[in-house]
């Protein structure tokens, strides 16, 4: 899908670069031809879970923040909120749920022990976690799943450039 001038996939690689010193796109390698690498997830799982454990393990940081394509809206601000909130905590999400959010490695061997048990439900996982909920702008966390979720966010961005 694309959203404004880019595909979903193309502004969250943008939002985080913009953001962290580090990125990484994981997912199914060679599914989607895409102008960055992805690292594939090495499950047959399709589930966020599967993606947070590779990143988290392929990542050089020892604080991860994690953002879905599918939401267009997300800021890097907002991800700096998350990455902040996570500085005591395995895992730091917004009121809506596990995505995004920021996970540390220390969140790793629970994340991986329900993988392998295929407890695939990251919200689920928070449970076993110390987790932080933060607050945050609702606006911004607009899921993309449909053709009409995605005419909702074009209408949110065009409202929010108005203010």
């Amino acid at each position: 899908m694309r959203f404004q001038a880019e595909t979903l996939a193309e502004r969250a690689w943008r939002t985080l670069g913009e953001g962290c010193d580090e990125r990484l796109a994981v997912g199914k390698a060679g599914e989607l031809e895409l102008p960055f690498p992805v690292l594939d997830d090495g499950t047959d799982a399709r589930a966020p879970l599967a993606g947070v454990v590779a990143g988290l393990n392929a990542a050089t940081h020892e604080l991860c923040v994690v953002l879905p394509v599918d939401c267009p809206l997300v800021t890097v601000v907002l991800l700096q909120e998350l990455a902040g909130a996570c500085h005591d905590v395995d895992a730091a999400v917004p009121q809506t749920g596990p995505l995004p959010g920021a996970y540390r490695r220390t969140a790793l061997p629970v994340l991986q022990r329900r993988l392998a048990a295929e407890r695939l439900s990251l919200r689920d996982a928070l449970g076993e976690l110390a987790t932080r909920t933060v607050d945050l702008d609702e606006r911004l966390l607009v899921n993309v799943n449909t053709p009409d979720d995605l005419l909702a966010a074009e209408r949110e961005a065009a409202r929010s450039a108005r203010e």
